[in-house]
């Protein structure tokens, strides 16, 4: 099989911040990179982690659109906190995003992330 591996890139998601795409399509696939609670224009959101999660999933999302599927087709998400005590309040967020849609899961405490923030996810979606 040699299928082409594609660029994702949207506007409505914050820029790549390195040398990497903000998401990869190979075949029926889609790879995000990890994404953290910037806005599009590359701003930081202000608040706790509740504030950051859901400006993680508002990228995630036009990621996703940008590649033509959306949340209910994510097939893995990987979760990376800075502190595990936050669980709860993510996993609350996480649920409302996904719903009835139960995607496979990873999630790990972190020593640091990007830019110091609280959470950083990403997916594997299908199309």
């Amino acid at each position: 099989m040699s299928e082409k591996i594609v660029p994702v890139a949207t506007k409505e998601a914050p820029a790549a911040i390195g040398p990497y795409s903000q998401a990869v399509q190979w075949g029926n696939l889609v790879f995000t990179s990890g994404q953290i609670p910037l806005t599009a224009e590359g701003q930081l959101v202000e608040g706790g982690i509740e504030e950051q999660t859901h400006q993680v999933f508002r990228n995630l999302k036009a990621v996703l659109e940008e590649a033509g599927t959306s949340l209910d087709k994510v097939l893995k998400a990987t979760v990376f906190l800075k502190d595990m005590n936050q669980f709860t309040q993510i996993n609350a967020i996480y649920e409302a995003y996904f719903g009835s849609h139960k995607p496979a899961r990873s999630t790990v405490e972190v020593a640091r992330l990007p830019k110091d923030v609280l959470v950083e996810i990403e997916l594997i979606a299908t199309i």
